[in-house]
């Protein structure tokens, strides 16, 4: 278990790394199209538990979550600005809800054990 720490410490490393370089670079191109940065940011938290998994470690259901959940609010995002689709409901506002009622319903979990 003390040789998983180390391992693990290096992905969330590399990934904070590359969330912060990929949040600087859509920063620095304004042009690119909405929902192109969240989804981004899903593929870098998909792809740490991905990397986690593959070297034998116990993903976290946390960045699990937030990566499926950027994914869904880029995807969105981009089909509204690519393909001219509206959506009247705050989808933004909603996923927030939905990842704070998770994140409350997984601590009771917790709790409870």
């Amino acid at each position: 278990m003390d040789a998983a720490r180390p391992m693990n410490r290096n992905l969330e490393a590399i990934a904070w790394g590359v969330f912060f370089v990929w949040w600087g670079v859509t920063e620095l191109i304004p042009s690119m199209p909405d929902g192109i940065g969240a989804i981004g940011i899903g593929l870098i938290f998909l792809g740490l538990n991905a990397a986690r998994s593959m070297a034998g470690q116990s993903t976290s259901s946390l960045t699990l979550t937030l990566g499926i959940l950027a994914l869904v609010l880029g995807g969105l995002e981009l089909g509204e600005s690519l393909l001219g689709l509206s959506f009247e409901v705050p989808i933004f506002a909603i996923l927030l809800v939905v990842l704070g009622g998770l994140l409350l319903i997984r601590e009771a979990g917790r709790r409870s054990e």
